[in-house]
């Protein structure tokens, strides 16, 4: 069974969250943290690794612009630079529906490994 295409993209600056109808009723609101975490590029899958490059520090990320890629996906580019990931129809239907588990083994696995949302700060003092 095919997944159906959005009929609806909404990216809401200030929340930082992307809005998405789609064309079964389905609606999701994907954080941009959430959607950088989940990136499906070869930088973040690993290129070709089991297990993901966990993402980490990315709690303030937001999505600098969004583009068409054919009539099947999106290419998000956020603003730490990042902008690799096609985000296709099927990926986006799947990662929206899944999103209270995915986001939980997302935090479990950051627990595990010793990291966190937000970036380090350093403070530097001139002396």
């Amino acid at each position: 069974m095919t997944n159906p295409a959005p009929t609806k993209i909404h990216y809401h600056k200030q929340s930082r969250e992307l809005a998405l109808t789609f064309a079964d009723g389905q609606q999701f609101r994907l954080s941009a943290e959430y959607l950088r975490v989940h990136s499906p590029s070869a930088e973040v899958r690993g290129h070709g690794r089991q297990m993901p490059i966990l993402q980490y520090g990315k709690k303030h990320v937001a999505i600098q612009n969004i583009e068409g890629a054919g009539n099947y996906a999106i290419k998000i580019s956020f603003d730490d630079g990042h902008d690799t990931g096609l985000y296709s129809w099927e990926y986006l239907y799947n990662i929206g529906k899944n999103h209270d588990e995915l986001w939980q083994m997302y935090l479990d696995r950051l627990e595990k490994e010793g990291q966190k949302r937000e970036t380090s700060s350093i403070q530097i003092h001139q002396l």
